[in-house]
């Protein structure tokens, strides 16, 4: 599957996000765009960001990272989701991150830790709750966000993005359909040209370290937050077994963690299905961030 198909099957993702978010409460929104949030390099990383128009919170909020395999995408194609999320009474953000063809791995997840450290650094000024803060990835996205959820400051992923006096961790994660486990050869060699060797620098034979350092089940601790995964049986771009694996170590150290596997669909789903699982998404964000 290529990356522009994977785009239309994460874009179906956000519209129905939006659309859920809308229906379901009538509460205005105000988004902000553009806004810096770090440096990745010497290049200024962007951030869009919803919030409820009125209240003083504080809010719980959510960090949302598109996929594309590492290298394309935009922050752009979760601007309803970040709308829907506000208008359910979340400040959410969708982020633009460094691609592989602009800088090898960790640079990512480094990204990904910037943001979520803005967020804390400007609690105050968007009225966020600094406890209570998620993360849903897609793809690559979901590659990212899993990473969030089981590193912390000593593994050595936090990058020079701003804001280190605030931490990076999250309160809860959802993933759709992200990779977990480089460890093992699992993917084609299409796959490994395309998205893993541009990611990485390096086949998995050639570098093991750095494939173990990008892959989220190599950190899990009982301290990690609650996760969420969605994942198709007919997945052929990235296995279920990503999602499950994760999810068993995770529960095998008493955090909780539970897999919704979509029978018969592959990278993405829409219809009754994708309704089903936004609903199942929100009711996770605000059983975990609302407490």
């Amino acid at each position: 599957m290529k990356p522009l198909r994977m785009g239309v099957a994460i874009l179906i993702l956000a519209l129905a996000t939006g659309l859920l978010g809308a229906q379901e409460k009538k509460t205005e929104v105000r988004v902000e765009r553009d806004l810096t949030y770090g440096k990745g390099g010497d290049q200024d990383l962007k951030l869009d960001l919803a919030m409820p128009k009125d209240g003083a919170g504080p809010f719980p909020a959510i960090v949302c990272v598109h996929g594309g395999g590492w290298k394309a995408g935009s922050r752009q194609s979760l601007a309803k989701t970040i709308e829907g999320m506000a208008a359910r009474g979340y400040v959410a953000v969708t982020i633009s991150y460094r691609f592989s063809q602009v800088a090898k791995f960790p640079a990512q997840i480094e990204d990904c830790k910037a943001a979520v450290r803005w967020l804390r650094a400007n609690a105050d000024k968007y009225h966020v709750n600094p406890d209570r803060i998620g993360a849903v990835g897609f793809s690559a996205g979901g590659h990212l966000v899993c990473l969030l959820g089981t590193t912390d400051k000593n593994d050595g992923l936090e990058g020079q993005g701003g804001n280190p006096e605030q931490s990076s961790r999250v309160q809860a994660v959802v993933s759709f359909f992200g990779p977990t486990d480089f460890t093992t050869k699992t993917w084609s060699d299409e796959v490994e040209k395309e998205f893993l060797i541009p990611l990485f620098g390096a086949t998995l034979e050639e570098n093991p370290t750095l494939y173990k350092k990008g892959s989220s089940i190599s950190y899990v601790t009982k301290d990690d937050p609650p996760f969420l995964f969605f994942h198709g049986t007919e997945d052929k771009l990235v296995g279920l077994r990503h999602s499950q694996l994760l999810a068993d170590k995770l529960k095998g150290v008493g955090v909780n963690a539970k897999v919704v596997v979509m029978e018969g669909e592959g990278h993405g789903w829409q219809g009754e299905k994708l309704r089903q699982s936004i609903e199942q998404m929100f009711a996770f964000f605000d059983e975990q961030l609302r407490k």
